[in-house]
């Protein structure tokens, strides 16, 4: 589903592909291992495992991606010229549910 979602619009991509590595590394060890121990994504787990923490660079990559799809969804809906509003508004609104709770999230205790 999350494959689909890169082609589909308006089919969730990320949720689908975080369950579902979620779901494989809990049915399988090795698929666990291998994502808890990768350079780029293994400390991001550990700091959620351990403190529910977020590192404020992924909450800057985060709130700026999802700043850039705001902007393209609003540029989108003036080319187009649609009246339908509420299609831009309802996920820029979601967005910004996401971008609050993810900066409510504490950061993870400093190394060293």
């Amino acid at each position: 589903m999350g494959i689909l979602g890169v082609f589909v619009p308006g089919l969730p991509t990320t949720v689908f592909i975080l369950v579902a590595a979620y779901a494989a590394s809990r049915g399988s060890e090795r698929l666990h291992r291998y994502l808890v121990t990768h350079p780029r994504f293994g400390p991001m787990i550990h700091d959620w495992h351990l403190h529910r923490a977020v590192s404020r660079r992924a909450k800057w990559v985060a709130t700026w991606t999802m700043l850039a799809s705001a902007l393209i969804l609003v540029a989108l809906m003036l080319w187009t010229g649609s009246h339908r509003w509420w299609m831009v508004v309802l996920p820029i609104a979601c967005m910004t549910t996401v971008g609050a709770w993810l900066w409510s999230r504490p950061e993870p205790p400093r190394k060293g």
